[in-house]
């Protein structure tokens, strides 16, 4: 049975401490600020993000370097016999084209998951190849079981604020105003490749009822209803906003009795699009390892 090492971006939430007792490698995202380049997790923490961002601060996302994509998986290969690298969604950043081009010298031996996923579904994907890799598949098979398995995974995020859309430009200035004198507070959702507008909420309690009716009306529609070994994975994620994250898990439990709900920090470059105070709501289908 071939040794294969797991790989995956700071995107997926999981943290440098937790690569470890993961069983994974995680390349650190990096950000420009005001002309200097940092990398999350590694000289930027999560309350160091926000308070630059909400500072002002000039913030711009960019992918791994080429240089440091093929330093890492040169090392791995020294110790490994194959790599799976599941990078973020293709549809959000173009680290995953360039991993796929990269791959391209390694005669197989670097498998690139393209499965369009951010943030807990990206680690939920993670994980599961750690699994698959131990029951024996090989990194082609696990690459195509994730791809075949991408959209079995839903997130709808709840906007806080729209001043930060407005300044990455993805809603027009009279659009924000409106929503903001109107104290909207938008819903978004990741199908596979793209974030994209939801619903509307007044409230930020029509808010999470919103999101928690979408992944209930998925689970029942696409995922295979609700059974009784809880065939699904519930999590949670945001934006500097972890006490009402965890308020939010008390209501997803009474909706969802039985289930374990995962908290984690929404993706820092998803954050800086969408600002502090987000709540987002994901599901996963399990898997058959």
């Amino acid at each position: 049975m071939s040794e294969i090492a797991i790989v995956t971006d700071s995107n997926s939430g999981i943290t440098q401490a937790q690569a470890g007792k993961y069983g994974v490698y995680v390349l650190p995202m990096p950000f420009m600020i005001n002309d200097e380049t940092f990398f999350e997790d590694i000289d930027l923490t999560q309350e160091e993000f926000y308070e630059k961002l909400e500072s002002g601060a000039n913030i711009g996302t960019s992918q791994p370097s080429p240089e440091s994509v093929l330093e890492l998986w040169e090392k791995l290969l020294e110790d490994y016999d194959e790599i799976v690298h599941i990078p973020m969604s293709s549809g959000l950043s173009g680290s995953c084209q360039s991993a796929l081009m990269l791959a391209e010298e390694f005669d197989g031996r670097v498998q690139v998951v393209n499965n369009q996923r951010i943030s807990v579904t990206q680690r939920r994907s993670a994980l599961d190849a750690v699994e698959l890799a131990k029951s024996g598949r090989s990194a082609a098979q696990i690459r195509e079981f994730l791809e075949k398995d991408k959209f079995n995974s839903s997130i709808y995020i709840m906007l806080d604020t729209l001043y930060y859309l407005k300044k990455g430009g993805r809603i027009t200035p009279a659009a924000a105003a409106i929503g903001t004198m109107l104290r909207l507070k938008p819903v978004l959702q990741i199908q596979g490749e793209k974030l994209d507008a939801f619903a509307k909420a007044r409230t930020t309690a029509q808010g999470r009822t919103i999101m928690m009716n979408a992944i209930k009306n998925d689970i029942t529609n696409r995922f295979g209803g609700f059974t009784e070994e809880k065939g699904i994975w519930l999590q949670i994620a945001h934006t500097h906003n972890e006490e009402a994250a965890k308020s939010f898990r008390d209501d997803i439990s009474e909706m969802f009795p039985g289930y374990d709900i995962h908290i984690d920090p929404l993706s820092l470059s998803v954050a800086c699009h969408i600002g502090p105070g987000a709540l987002a709501f994901a599901c996963c289908k399990k898997i058959s390892y």
